[in-house]
């Protein structure tokens, strides 16, 4: 909601200090010259990315108009469930976690928490890692270097969308200039004609340059730049889960991992300690509707 609001004030601001200066709004409506900068964009769109990336291009355009789903919610609910698991292996062994991670869908504690489900890659950084932990065998160290390499290639991942998408922004300035050199050609062809049609051919090329810098700076590199903020808010998130996970195997007890963990949130969706020691003294099922009305699409 925010980006479509900053999107507004963009362009409102543009238009309307256009039309203080008593400018002619139907001289920057030009089809013509946003159909050369935009069909050019996204054919260099097609030319240089593989199809899965195209694929992610877009969900991560989609994700910027969804919000941000990495609040303080979406913190207190996973570190309640990492708290119940663990609290789980504590008591029973981590043995009794073996069906748990193998089937999260049907699992008594991970079904509880459809947003965690429906992030396939945080859901299978849990559950993987753990299955690991069960097998047994591995010391602490290598098993924070495990989780360390997965959040690094996930990272490598997220970011290739994002230099895409800034790719093509940076090549927007340079499509606005082979419009308006279009323009110009056009223009020359009409020399000799009414003054009035001349000026009219040289706006309409000055429109293109005009079209190709506020869709760079105005638009498309804001959203890259959106985009880069949630690969790392996910980044922090994953951050977060490996600092838990890692003091649980070290030999640190539930209750003390979470408060860990919390620590390794950024400060501006932290929650509080009482927050979250009430909520884990609590209730295995407290935070069951939050969590379902915090569910956002998957990565």
């Amino acid at each position: 909601m925010v980006a479509i609001v900053g999107i507004l004030v963009v362009f409102g601001a543009v238009v309307g200090g256009y039309l203080m200066e008593h400018g002619n709004l139907r001289v920057l409506l030009q089809p013509a010259e946003l159909l050369i900068i935009g069909g050019a964009a996204a054919g260099t769109v097609l030319i240089a990315n593989p199809l899965h990336m195209l694929k992610q291009i877009a969900a991560g355009v989609a994700g910027v108009f969804g919000g941000s789903k990495f609040n303080q919610q979406l913190y207190l609910d996973s570190l309640k469930m990492m708290y119940d698991l663990l609290n789980k292996a504590r008591k029973e062994g981590l043995m009794a976690l073996e069906s748990d991670v193998e089937e999260p869908e049907k699992s008594p504690i991970l079904s509880q928490y459809p947003a965690f489900l429906k992030d396939h890659h945080t859901c299978a950084f849990v559950c993987d890692t753990m299955r690991t932990a069960i097998t047994g065998g591995v010391e602490p160290f290598e098993f924070d270097q495990m989780m360390e390499v997965d959040m690094e290639v996930h990272h490598h991942d997220a970011s290739a969308p994002i230099a895409a998408l800034s790719t093509t922004a940076d090549s927007l300035p340079g499509l606005g200039i082979v419009a308006a050199v279009l323009g110009v050609v056009i223009t020359m062809g009409a020399l000799g004609g009414p003054p009035e049609q001349i000026g009219e051919k040289v706006a309409s090329a000055l429109v293109g340059t005009f079209l190709g810098i506020l869709l760079c700076y105005g638009l498309v590199g804001p959203l890259a730049a959106n985009m880069a903020k949630a690969a790392d808010d996910h980044h922090a998130y994953l951050h977060v889960l490996r600092v838990l996970m890692t003091s649980f195997i070290k030999g640190t007890p539930p209750i003390m991992a979470v408060e860990i963990a919390r620590r390794a949130v950024p400060g501006h969706v932290r929650p509080r300690f009482q927050e979250l020691e009430k909520l884990c003294r609590s209730g295995a099922s407290a935070m069951a509707a939050p969590a379902a009305a915090s569910v956002a699409p998957g990565e």
